[in-house]
């Protein structure tokens, strides 16, 4: 009993011993798998516990999220489960001035005792009359290299033959050569030891030489432009071979880290072995888990002539003939040779029974299926929530109003590609036509995930809550579709951008329609940051999202990165959104959100008005991409007048735009609490008009300005006042921006 006793605890110990050196190969559960778009899997990882134990060559770094490292230097850029990975490597060069060089030192590297080059890479030379050489070091050193002439320029061919770039024809390099360096060296005219063996005019078109490894297919050569600019690229894709430890399958026994429904493998290019999933499976064969069956039916990886008789099983599949066939070697299935006339029958009555069956619960189904789809989009698309957080809002529009999706169809005739109004990155904007014949603008989001919805259901609470005769107004929303759709009103004049850039609009804005676009503007973001029930950041203010109408009426629009900040808050932390151009560069470094960040876009518009330039163009000098920088200089530098568009600046307003180019240089200065708050600058802004309303009106009637004691009315207590809607004393605009009108 006791012997039977002691056995048994053996196996059980033998169990857990085995499971443990299982387990002790594995990755932890929360191991990070991505590094900006490369995929890291097991036996690789970037911290101790997610990579293969005992060797740190598996171990990789992520810099910033964003690059892969292999050794801290090599930047990684694809993993591969059959032992190759693809890293970028550099490209050594050596430059020449007629006859004077600039001498290149070789480039060398070490790779771990994991990985070693790939005999599917090229070293390859670019350049005439230079000699190119690689050498590998180990127990059996390695040496490959070829040879380039050429006397002219050569003719664009594509070829890498020797004639201005070549290549070496076979790069089977020793399995132990873990370290190697490659260089090359310009040819020598033996009698004066100077670099004019051939004719000197090669280094017109030829000025340097370029040894560099690079992986077969992936480099083409063209004489007219890789001679002169190959220097612009710097470094080139490169295959690695890689395998667990130096021992074969054999050796590695019971050890090898193979995982469930795979094989192991010698390597064939180094030492060591690699591990790969057994036909009919997939995944990643180095984790217990192993590899997945394949289902070839779904996957159309069979060879059944018909789909339908595809049958799935662990590791391959079978082709299965319905009852009364036989299958052949064609892997079709065909009927037996017996009496048909019995077989049709059967299949008339089915048939008739069949289609009788559908007749009678065919509307039924039809509709029951609709209206349950229809339901799962509208809580898919956060209908519930969207309901809840409305009734519990202080609804403002009161018209709000739930469209149905046959409604949208026919209003915008099926979505026609003809109703297109503009496309973004949040969806497509489609025209269209109520029963009514309202003409409305319908945005439809893009296929929702969780954040989109968030983000759909964002923009209906805060345009919603928003009642602004300078805001787009939001008419309702359709939540019966896959993707949900919004419904504005209709903007009849384009976009502020395509006035001031587009070519579907002259642009044609004067300077009192820039000004008063400038003021409609800013009082809208000083009602929303001030005045609203509850403050609201736009976070992407641009001339794009600034809409006009039939009148010239700025509305602002595009309410799906905004914010609501509560009543206790002054900042919060989010995730920078906005656009290039006009985005806060505090906000962007420090990903503080106040409402500093709307005053710092309204300023980037300001400029465009003033200068009718782009806030980020790419064509212009390397000084001036960046409209702000350029714009804030020419202020400064009193050379206002080489960035305002001549459309504009005349000696009648010159003074308005000069103080209307300082407050857009105030409102983007670069720490957000030297700006303004937006009720300042649109009272600044509503100052300019009611200054040149007064300078018109004392040009028109100067009899009557006489009577003015200093340009002021005589109060009834004795006291000036100013003209209407403005404070001389604090020279500021009243703006009655309190009421949202």
């Amino acid at each position: 009993m006791k012997f039977q006793e002691g056995v048994f605890l053996v196996v059980i110990f033998f169990l857990a011993y085995t499971q443990l050196v299982k387990g002790q190969h594995q990755p932890r559960e929360d191991c990070k798998l991505k590094c900006g778009n490369v995929t890291i899997e097991y036996p690789f990882g970037i911290s101790t516990g997610c990579y293969y134990p005992g060797d740190d060559n598996f171990n990789l770094t992520c810099v910033v999220e964003e690059k892969l490292l292999l050794f801290g230097i090599i930047q990684v850029t694809n993993i591969s489960h059959s032992g190759h990975v693809s890293v970028l490597f550099e490209r050594f060069s050596e430059c020449y001035e007629q006859k004077n060089e600039t001498n290149g030192t070789a480039l060398g590297y070490q790779l771990g005792s994991s990985f070693s080059l790939s005999s599917n890479n090229k070293f390859t030379l670019v350049g005439c009359n230079a000699l190119s050489l690689l050498s590998t070091f180990g127990k059996q050193n390695y040496s490959t290299g070829c040879l380039s002439l050429c006397n002219s320029q050569p003719e664009a061919n594509g070829r890498c033959n020797g004639v201005g770039c070549c290549t070496t024809e076979d790069f089977s390099v020793p399995f132990d050569s873990d370290t190697f360096q490659f260089g090359s060296v310009r040819l020598r005219n033996q009698v004066n030891n100077s670099l004019d063996l051939f004719n000197t005019s090669v280094y017109q078109f030829n000025p340097c030489t370029y040894a560099f490894l690079v992986e077969d297919g992936k480099f083409n050569f063209d004489s007219s432009k890789d001679l002169k600019n190959l220097r612009n690229v710097t470094r080139f894709p490169v295959a690695l071979d890689w395998s667990i430890g130096n021992q074969t399958c054999e050796q590695a026994g019971s050890t090898r880290i193979c995982g469930k429904n795979s094989s192991c493998y010698n390597s064939t290019t180094r030492n060591g072995y690699i591990c790969k999933c057994n036909e009919g499976y997939d995944g990643n064969p180095y984790r217990s888990e192993g590899c997945k069956d394949i289902d070839e039916c779904i996957s159309d990886t069979h060879n059944c002539s018909d789909p339908k008789t595809c049958r799935n099983r662990d590791g391959g599949f079978d082709c299965k003939c319905p009852s009364g066939y036989d299958l052949n070697s064609s892997m079709s299935c065909t009927r037996p040779e017996y009496k048909r006339t019995r077989i049709f029958l059967v299949i008339i009555i089915g048939v008739l029974v069949l289609l009788l069956a559908a007749i009678c619960i065919q509307h039924a189904t039809k509709q029951r299926k609709y209206t349950k789809l229809r339901r799962q989009f509208f809580e898919q698309n956060g209908g519930g929530m969207l309901i809840q957080r409305l009734s519990g809002a202080g609804l403002s529009n009161i018209d709000f109003k739930i469209f149905t999706e046959e409604g949208m169809k026919e209003a915008t005739n099926g979505y026609d590609e003809s109703r297109i109004l503009g496309q973004g990155g949040q969806g497509t904007v489609y025209k269209g036509i109520l029963p009514d014949n309202t003409i409305v603008a319908i945005k439809k989001a893009r296929l929702a995930d969780s954040r989109q919805v968030d983000q759909f259901i964002h923009e209906v609470l805060v345009l919603s809550q928003i009642n602004h005769r300078n805001v787009v107004k939001i008419l309702g929303c359709c939540l019966e579709t896959e993707v949900p759709l919004l419904v504005y009103e209709f903007i009849t004049n384009g976009t502020l951008f395509d006035h001031l850039h587009g070519s579907i609009f002259d642009s044609s804005l004067t300077w009192e329609h820039r000004l008063r676009i400038a003021i409609e503007v800013a009082g809208t973001l000083a009602y929303l940051h001030s005045s609203a029930s509850i403050p609201i950041i736009h976070r992407d203010i641009k001339t794009a999202n600034i809409l006009l109408d039939e009148n010239l009426t700025a509305k602002v629009a595009d309410f799906g990165a905004s914010k609501l900040i509560p009543m206790d808050k002054e900042q919060l932390t989010t995730m920078v959104q906005g656009t290039l151009g006009y985005l806060d560069p505090e906000y962007y470094t420090t990903g503080l959100l106040n409402e500093k960040s709307d005053v710092y876009s309204f300023g980037v518009v300001l400029m465009e008005l003033l200068s009718g330039q782009k806030a980020l163009c790419f064509e212009r000098p390397q000084a001036s991409k960046h409209l702000v920088s350029y714009f804030v200089s020419a202020t400064e530098e009193n050379r206002l007048h080489e960035i305002i568009d001549d459309q504009v600046l005349n000696e009648d307003n010159l003074k308005e735009i000069q103080e209307a180019a300082r407050i857009a240089a105030e409102c983007t200065r670069l720490m957000g609490e030297e700006r303004p708050r937006m009720k300042e600058v649109a009272a600044k802004l509503e100052a300019l008009r009611v200054e040149k309303t007064k300078h018109k009106w004392s040009d028109q009637y100067p009899e009557e300005n006489e009577h003015l004691i200093g340009g002021h009315i005589l109060s009834a207590q004795g006291e000036t006042s100013s003209s209407i809607g403005y404070d001389s004393i604090k020279n500021v605009a009243i703006l009655d921006i309190e009421t949202g009108r």
